[in-house]
């Protein structure tokens, strides 16, 4: 853009913009913190996790104190279901922070042993 300005009504256009975007603290607040706000769907699967956590623990002492093959069964059932939400959870978070990490570092910076001058 050597040679392209812009005119006094387009200034203005965007000055305007400029002020309005600046009175929205929502979206300053979403941008300025670099994380997406929570929505249902990404807290539904922590509590779905705890929820099925608890479940299994009861069915883990209803087995035990029964000695029921049932109860033994479902609760092999719902740990194994409460293991795999728990794998992917703590996957998911592992990719979260590792991608925040590579957005906070600096391409520009040389990073120890990394090659560069000596």
């Amino acid at each position: 853009m050597d040679g392209a300005r812009l005119s006094p009504r387009e200034r203005r256009i965007l000055a305007e913009i400029e002020h309005d975007l600046g009175q929205d603290h929502s979206l300053a607040r979403t941008l300025g913190s670099g994380r997406p706000r929570p929505t249902p769907g990404r807290l539904a699967g922590p509590a779905a996790a705890a929820a099925l956590g608890l479940a299994t623990a009861v069915l883990l002492v209803a087995a035990v104190a029964t000695g029921s093959r049932t109860l033994l069964w479902t609760f092999a059932a719902a740990w194994t279901l409460t293991v795999v939400l728990w794998l992917g959870l703590l996957l998911r978070w592992c990719g979260a922070r590792r991608t925040a990490r590579a957005g906070r570092a600096r391409p520009e910076e040389p990073r120890p042993g990394r090659g560069g001058v000596i």
